[in-house]
């Protein structure tokens, strides 16, 4: 679920236990609504995580390391002048609501102490970021101007304004008789009620405290005690800063579906599995889907290209084959210029057209040639003899730009699947590298200002380990499956999903166990494009891999493999990421 208010406090206590009074070492901004913050607290190093990002708005310690800009944002350039070497003095949430305050001390230019307020708002898509000093904007990660709203801009200057109090109760300031004067001229589902009074709940904490103040999974509040249910609403809210117990919730296939402060009994509770922090837990869920989204974003753009051009090729595919469909022909056009060659005296001239002997017709029968009656039987021969030799010429050339386009076809297939696969911009640049190479896509442009842009590192494989300790490694796109196969060992074992996009998995060493292989096979079958569902993966040792020279990114041929059709799921790919 989204971080709603009551699970920002808990972070909020969390985030004040482990990190006040720390000192802030380094400012990066791996992404254009994401902050992350260095700090020194506590004799460790920790990296505190602040995204406005609109889908995933969320504030937590993060074991993530980013990849930043090659550039530094002008934002990341200001707030590491204000907050860089500060020391953290306060974080509290505001009003129970989903704003949290970081207060920072810091030097100005003069070296006078002065203190600046960090406020992260998780709004959904009106999330902002911003930091303020002595009641002024110095910038926000995402500035809202006069003609975007006439309530409240974010510009740097303006006098900071906190969002307008929603008409609810402050959790923390809530009484029975408060309560009760809201709750008694509502009617409806009980959850419903509680989320239209009181600050900061979301439909899932609402269901939760309506569950444990009235044991009922759908209660109404008309069939209530509405003065017990307010008295008991109170009592349990006031409990909550003793109820930390951070917990995940999975899914029935394995998967993480949610990450909850402490266990909720209105969930499957067979399903809810301890966990180390709510920012561990949170840091587990929301990095993946977050990157996915971002690559998901910046790639569009790309991936409508790569549509493009293999929706063209396939056109261009289905041309090339009524090309060389035509063939039949070819050898009508040289067989009527030879008999006619042949049985010209049997030609009249002027004739439109002329039944001779078929010599080339096993039950000798006789075949109908048209002619073109300005032109002598010799001459119509040759023309015949012409066409031939042309129709010849234009299905050899068909032939040769099929296998062309068959190839650009595997290629660009590949690079979608490639596209999906992608999490960091590295990936991403594999990818579109690849096809500049290939001449597919134009080049991006390297040059700025005169300039050529620092080159980017490369991006790394994935690996896993099995059971033994085996080391795993599998390849997220062409890129990196020339530079996995091509770093293996002879005796390595090398595994592809058959006839389809996939990665190059790679199998460290020699005498493989069982496990290992079926690890290696499900890893090989996931990340193709059957996804796992009955995908045929061959496999055999590397020294039977080869690499034609001038083939594109990720092209083999291979000899002597073995075939395994193999299924696996999701939530088995999740468990191999963990061991």
């Amino acid at each position: 679920m989204p971080m709603d208010g009551l699970t920002l406090g808990f972070i909020a206590r969390e985030l004040k236990k482990e990190l006040l009074d720390g000192r802030i070492e380094k400012v990066t901004q791996p992404e254009k609504d994401m902050l992350v913050l260095l700090i020194r607290a506590q004799g460790k190093n920790q990296r505190l995580l602040l995204s406005a990002a609109p889908s995933f708005a969320r504030v937590h310690i993060t074991r993530t390391v980013y990849q930043n800009p090659l550039d530094a944002p002008m934002f990341c350039m200001l707030m590491r002048k204000h907050l860089q070497a500060g020391r953290i003095t306060g974080i509290e949430q505001l009003g129970g609501d989903r704003i949290l305050k970081i207060t920072v001390e810091n030097k100005d230019e003069l070296g006078d102490s002065a203190p600046r307020e960090l406020y992260l708002e998780l709004m959904g898509r009106h999330s902002n970021l911003t930091l303020v000093k002595e009641g002024r904007i110095v910038d926000a990660i995402r500035h809202v101007s006069g003609d975007m709203s006439r309530v409240r801009q974010a510009l740097p200057g303006l006098p900071f304004i906190l969002p307008p109090e929603q008409d609810k109760i402050d959790p923390a300031a809530i009484t029975d008789d408060g309560l009760l004067s809201r709750l008694q001229d509502l009617k409806g589902p009980l959850d419903k009620a509680l989320a239209a009074s009181i600050r900061g709940l979301s439909p899932a904490s609402a269901r939760e405290i309506a569950f444990r103040v009235t044991g009922l999974h759908r209660a109404d509040i008309r069939e209530t005690d509405v003065p017990g249910i307010a008295r008991a609403v109170c009592a349990f809210l006031k409990r909550l800063p003793d109820m930390d117990a951070p917990t995940v919730q999975m899914n029935p296939d394995g998967l993480m579906a949610d990450v909850l402060p402490f266990p909720y009994l209105s969930l499957e509770t067979s399903l809810q599995r301890p966990c180390a922090s709510l920012s561990a837990g949170l840091d587990d869920f929301y990095t993946g889907r977050d990157r996915r989204d971002r690559m998901n974003q910046k790639s569009a753009s790309l991936k409508k290209l790569v549509k493009t051009i293999l929706e063209r090729d396939e056109k261009k595919l289905a041309l090339q084959e009524e090309e060389l469909t035509a063939g039949a022909k070819i050898e009508e056009y040289r067989i009527a210029g030879e008999l006619l060659t042949a049985q010209a005296y049997l030609v009249p001239r002027g004739a439109e057209n002329v039944q001779l002997q078929n010599f080339y017709d096993p039950q000798g029968g006789m075949i109908d040639i048209a002619l073109d009656v300005a032109l002598t039987p010799a001459q119509n021969a040759q023309k015949y003899f012409k066409r031939y030799r042309k129709a010849r010429v234009a299905q050899d050339l068909a032939r040769e730009q099929k296998e062309k386009t068959l190839a650009e076809i595997t290629m660009l297939e590949q690079a979608l699947f490639d596209l999906e696969g992608s999490e960091t911009e590295q990936d991403l640049s594999d990818v579109r590298l690849a096809l500049e190479t290939a001449g597919l896509v134009r080049p991006s442009g390297g040059r700025n200002g005169g300039k050529k842009r620092p080159k980017a590192p490369e991006s790394a494989p994935m690996r896993f380990q099995s059971s033994d300790g085996t080391e795993i490694i599998v390849g997220k796109n062409s890129a990196q499956n020339d530079r996995v196969t091509g770093s293996a060992r002879g005796g390595d074992t090398w595994l592809h999903a058959k006839d389809m996009p996939g990665s190059h998995v790679i199998i460290r060493g020699e005498n493989v166990s069982a496990d290992t292989l079926a690890m290696a096979l499900r890893l090989a079958a996931w990340y193709s494009r059957g996804k796992g569902a009955a995908v045929p993966v061959d496999y055999t040792l590397r020294r039977n891999v080869k690499k034609p020279g001038g083939s594109p990114a990720g092209f083999v041929i291979y000899t002597h493999q073995k075939t395994v059709m193999v299924s696996v799921t999701e939530g088995e790919i999740a468990a191999m990421r963990r061991l």
